[in-house]
């Protein structure tokens, strides 16, 4: 067995997301100055922690967020990114780049809920969650491929596991209050970055926790755990793999915390 993190964060803000303008895949923007003060923010919450796998969605908002985390981390210098079309976010057809109000009018018209309605030429939540299943795939190979010593000595590596829990079980007392940057990682010597967007990744912690029986931290509640992740946040989930012929399965998952915003609190102040 193998056990390894995955902390996914949200790319910083852009001046539509200011504007409150739909990007989805279509409208490739920047970041804004915020935005980078924001990727600041989080590169030096996660300053200390030795990123083994970065992966980032190939729309530039998320890669210049990647960019300045690494930038700031004291460990991953020189670390190559992986650009993964998988990772873009929500392609919301003929309602990107217009206001986020004129979706939520789209769907009243509908009848349907502004998270459940589809916008014409735009994805379908289960089409996003399938990118999100293809992902995890192509992430637990890579995993095996570059970890894959890991494997071989079976009484180590469920050492490891054993180690990973107890660290996991001592962190989750405190981590829907707020916490340090490592938490959840004690006992662990594999950590993947993910950085996407807010609607693909609200997706992807409700396949997590809904199809996966991802266990939760104590007393959190699912308004939080399922929340609209805000930019930079950050969430955290402990992974462990087993060997199978057809290749690694999931066979344990667990949340730490979901859209952690502690490091952007004097950012807020400033405003």
């Amino acid at each position: 067995m193998f056990t390894f993190s995955l902390t996914l964060i949200r790319h910083g803000e852009t001046q539509y997301n200011r504007e409150k303008l739909l990007q989805g895949q279509g409208v490739d923007t920047p970041l804004s100055e915020r935005g980078a003060q924001q990727g600041e923010a989080a590169g030096q919450y996660l300053k200390d922690l030795t990123f083994n796998n970065v992966f980032t969605s190939n729309l530039q908002r998320a890669i210049q967020t990647a960019e300045i985390i690494l930038k700031s981390n004291t460990h991953c210098s020189g670390l190559e990114m992986v650009l993964e079309p998988l990772l873009r976010e929500r392609s919301f057809g003929i309602a990107e780049g217009r206001p986020k109000e004129d979706l939520k009018n789209m769907a009243n018209a509908a009848g349907q809920s502004c998270r459940e309605y589809t916008p014409p030429g735009g994805e379908t939540l289960d089409h996003v969650k399938l990118r999100f299943k293809k992902f995890l795939k192509v992430l637990f190979k890579r995993m095996l491929d570059e970890h894959g010593s890991s494997w071989l000595d079976a009484s180590a590596g469920a050492s490891s596991v054993s180690d990973a829990a107890n660290g996991m079980a001592a962190a989750s007392a405190d981590v829907t209050s707020g916490g340090s940057g490592d938490d959840g990682l004690q006992g662990l010597s594999a950590h993947v970055l993910v950085v996407s967007h807010g609607a693909y990744i609200r997706v992807a912690i409700r396949h997590l926790v809904e199809d996966l029986n991802c266990s939760l931290p104590r007393g959190v509640k699912m308004s939080q755990l399922f929340s609209p992740c805000p930019n930079t946040g950050i969430s955290r989930f402990i992974l462990t793999l087993s060997q199978t012929e057809s290749g690694p399965v999931l066979s344990a998952a667990r949340c730490v915390f979901t859209n952690r915003k502690d490091h952007l609190e004097n950012l807020t102040a400033a405003e």
